[in-house]
Parts: C-alpha cells; sequence; structure tokens
C-alpha cells in the first residue's frame, strides 16, 4: 500500500514521500521563477542522494533552457511551410511573460530543474526528462478544439500582446502553485472545461508514470507545485495509463475536414444559387462582394502590421481564393511573402529574447512581427469571410 508523509515544517512543504511498488520517490514542488525552489531542489538532492532524478521538462523545453541560442538556428520559412507559427507564437508570448517575472525577482526562468540536471549530473546519477513533449500537449489540445474556441483563444492571445498590467502579488503567489506554463494551461482549461483532459489531467498521469517507472530504488522528482496533487492521485490510485495513447498527435478531425469544405461548397452553392434564382448579374454581384470584402479585410490585416506592400497585395489576391479552399490559409501567404521580401537578419535572431519583452520589440522584430502578420491577416481575413455572408444574401 503506498504511504505519503508530507514534512510539515514550513522549510519543507513542498516535499513529498512516496512509497509506490518498493520503490521510494520524493517529489519537489516547485515554482519555476523562484530561486528558493532552486536552492529547496539542491538540498533535496544533497540530502537523499537518490539513484534518479527526474525533471518536468520535455526534450523541447530542456533545449530552450540549455540552449539558450537556439533561436539563431530557426527557419522561419521552414516554420511557415510547417503549419507551426501559432505554436511558435504561443511560446514566445509565454517566454515573454516568464521573462518579465523572471527580471523582476533576478532568477533565470527553469533554475531549479537546470541546477537539479547539473548536480545529479556531478554526483553521477541517472536523469529522466519525465514531462510529455509541449508540442504533444498543444497539438492534442488543438485538434480538440471547435473552430469558435480556436477563433477566440488566438483573438486573446493576441490582445494578450497589448495588455500593459505590471505583474501583481497575486500573480506571484499563484506561481507558488504553478509555473507560467501551467498557469496558461489551467486558465485554458478552466475556460473551456472540455479541454481540462487534455491539458491538465493526461500530463499529470504522464508525469506521474514516468516517474513510477523511473529505474532506481529511490527516485528524486523536481516538478512545478501545481502537479503534485494530480501526480499523487495518480500512484495512489495505480492507474495504468496507455502512454502510448496519450503521446499520440491525432490527426485533424473528420468533423473539421467536414466543416471546412462544407463551408467551401456552402459558399460555391450561394454562388450558383444566385445564378439560377437571380441571374448571371447576380452570381456575377456575389462574387465581387466576396472577392472585395475578403480581400479588403485581409489587406487590413497585413496593413496593421506595416507590412511590405507587395505582402499586402499578396493578401488580398490570395484572400477571395484561400478562403474557398481548406487547405490554405491567406496568413500563411502572407506570411511568406513577408519572409521573402524582409527576410530575418541574424541581428534579430540574436535580438529575439529580448524583444519578446515588449510590444515595440515584438512588432520590430522581422520574427515576431512575421508570425503576428499569420495570425492577425488569418483573423481579419475571417471576419470578412463571416461580414460578406449577409451582404452575398441581398442578392437573391
Amino acid at each position: 500500500m503506498i504511504e505519503e508523509n508530507i514534512l510539515n515544517t514550513t522549510q519543507n512543504r513542498n516535499v513529498h514521500h512516496l512509497l509506490s511498488g518498493g520503490k521510494e520517490i520524493i517529489l519537489v514542488g516547485t515554482a519555476h521563477v523562484s530561486r528558493e525552489s532552486a536552492d529547496l531542489v539542491e538540498r533535496v538532492i544533497e540530502e537523499e542522494n537518490p539513484d534518479t532524478v527526474c525533471v518536468e521538462l520535455c526534450q523541447a523545453r530542456f533545449d530552450a533552457l540549455e540552449k539558450k541560442d537556439q533561436w539563431q538556428e530557426m527557419d522561419i520559412m521552414k516554420v511557415i511551410r510547417d503549419k507551426r507559427t501559432s505554436l511558435l507564437l504561443s511560446q514566445l508570448l509565454m517566454l515573454s511573460f516568464q521573462k518579465k517575472i523572471a527580471e523582476k525577482f533576478h532568477i533565470n526562468p527553469g533554475e531549479e530543474m537546470l541546477r537539479a540536471i547539473a548536480l545529479a549530473e556531478k554526483k553521477g546519477k541517472r536523469i529522466v526528462l519525465a514531462d510529455r513533449e509541449i508540442r504533444t500537449t498543444l497539438l492534442r489540445t488543438w485538434r480538440k478544439m471547435r473552430f469558435f474556441n480556436k477563433a477566440k483563444l488566438m483573438t486573446e492571445m493576441i490582445l494578450s500582446l497589448f495588455m500593459t498590467e505590471e505583474i501583481t502579488e497575486e500573480d506571484i503567489e499563484k506561481l507558488k502553485e504553478h509555473d507560467v506554463l501551467d498557469m496558461t494551461l489551467r486558465q485554458l482549461g478552466t475556460k473551456m472545461p472540455d479541454l481540462k483532459s487534455t491539458l491538465i489531467d493526461e500530463r499529470d498521469q504522464y508525469l506521474a508514470h514516468s516517474i513510477r517507472h523511473a529505474d532506481g530504488d529511490k527516485v528524486v522528482a523536481v516538478v512545478g507545485a501545481g502537479h503534485i496533487p494530480g501526480i499523487v492521485n495518480a500512484i495512489e490510485q495505480k492507474k495504468n495509463v496507455n502512454i502510448e495513447e496519450i503521446s499520440i498527435i491525432p490527426p485533424p478531425g473528420l468533423w473539421g475536414r467536414v466543416f471546412g469544405w462544407g463551408f467551401s461548397l456552402g459558399i460555391v452553392g450561394l454562388f450558383l444559387g444566385g445564378f439560377f434564382n437571380s441571374g448571371f448579374q447576380a452570381s456575377l454581384n456575389m462574387i465581387l462582394s466576396w472577392s472585395s470584402i475578403t480581400a479588403v479585410c485581409a489587406a487590413a490585416g497585413a496593413l496593421l502590421l506595416l507590412a511590405h506592400p507587395l505582402t499586402i497585395a499578396a493578401a488580398a489576391c490570395s484572400a477571395p481564393v484561400a478562403t474557398l479552399h481548406p487547405l490554405i490559409a491567406t496568413g500563411w501567404v502572407a506570411g511568406l511573402a513577408e519572409a521573402t521580401l524582409r527576410k530575418p537578419r541574424v541581428k534579430d535572431f540574436l535580438s529575439l529574447k529580448e524583444d519578446v519583452m515588449s510590444i515595440r520589440g515584438f512588432v520590430r522584430n522581422k520574427i515576431t512581427r512575421i508570425l503576428l502578420l499569420i495570425a492577425i491577416v488569418n483573423l481579419t481575413t475571417s471576419i470578412g469571410t463571416f461580414a460578406a455572408i449577409p451582404v452575398m444574401m441581398k442578392y437573391f
């Protein structure tokens, strides 16, 4: 039977001891921008001398912490072609918030994880990156979201750039329970309860599975404090998690594909309906209305980001067609055009980490401006799509 012993001293209130199948597990709950957490992690590893140290990192997050210059190796054109702009923009927004907090309290984000790994290497201990890949978590969540929830999320992400509120004491208190990533995912899970399983529960189960199956008789696991209840519960209940199932990125949903093509066919059906119901001129007016409204809205999005004139033209010209083809997005066309016409320079990659700290930097840096351009053009084009429909109906 699993026993839990939570040390009651103030100093060790975030250290939890478990016994599972003859294995001793010490969970250390941390706040990822807390110097006290970093010191506590080192102290626990020194005192417990475990066989294995597990950390709440995936390979991508570990690389982001250890290889601080990885942005210099990014191929923005490949990011756009692989349709990973939303993922990258989300990561940069989270990095911006985390760096602001870290600078305020003079500590590097993820320092406790890096200290745990460094000390484990020094002592010759096994190291396990126990977390599920962040890309898997975000994509599994994205694929489960409905269209309007996706639009709402993207709008909130973009608007968050223009929020100038200072970090409050309440924010810092929340960080004692969750790191920046966890706070973001949990807030999203609260707004959209149907996504809680993918955002929170699956990740807790994945961490518990990795920790429980780590080699050695004694394991120290360094995780965000917000994960502790879920991990403890998963270990206590001896839940058999299908780790492969929750690690798969599902293909786009059938209903999403049906809706995409169905919407396109519906618009074409309106053009044909206008022709048979009101004649050629009405159908032509409908096509012109659709083309002009979507083109203007797409161009407005590009103009808002002060894109190159040819990028604005590319957005406007592609919008009427791209809005009728589910596999093409006007934002991608605009992004590729901008990346070609105003190719990011070495200094943009070198200054990326600092530029994400401010709105001005986000807009000034060619890399982040391209990411914003794609998101905003897609958003304004979507607005134009729905605005054009009632205008076309007038010709029936």
